[in-house]
């Protein structure tokens, strides 16, 4: 079994409240509660003060803070749509999966739900029971300015 870890680039400040909204619409949610949210991140503003200095009123419907209560559940209501498309398109793919092209389309998703990823932090891990030699496979992404990735093995010792 094979196994990609990657990092999203500021991933709580980068989320779009707005997309949020249209997550838990589309998922099903009583529109009570989609209201709620909506209430509560849609339509913000903020104002920035510097000694005398005050700003006009700025809309932020990005963003969320990391202190936030319900950040564990806004992060994982954002995501999941993410990697539900992504099931959907390798399923659809009818061919054996490589991790490459994995790779691809969750870069390439994450970029619809205005997120990137950090291709310089990802890594790839290759899980086996064998005894023995294994060989690991890399990961060549010198075509997304990263480099070639060498897989950290895990197994049976």
């Amino acid at each position: 079994m094979s196994m990609l870890a990657f990092n999203i680039a500021q991933f709580f400040p980068s989320l779009n409240y707005w997309l949020l909204s249209l997550i838990l619409a589309k998922a099903g949610f009583d529109p009570k509660v989609s209201n709620f949210f909506n209430n509560y991140l849609v339509s913000r503003k903020t104002k920035y003060l510097w000694n005398s200095f005050s700003s006009p009123f700025y809309n932020v419907n990005v963003g969320i803070s990391q202190g936030l209560a319900l950040l564990p559940i806004f992060s994982a209501l954002y995501i999941s749509p993410v990697f539900y498309i992504l099931e959907n398109h390798l399923k659809n793919l009818k061919i054996p999966i490589l991790i490459y092209y994995s790779y691809n389309i969750i870069s390439f998703l994450l970029i619809r739900f205005g997120l990137v990823m950090e291709h310089s932090k990802t890594e790839v891990f290759h899980f086996f029971r064998l005894h023995g030699v294994f060989n690991s496979l890399s990961l060549d992404l010198t075509a997304l300015g990263s480099s070639i990735l060498l897989p950290k093995l895990h197994g049976n010792t």
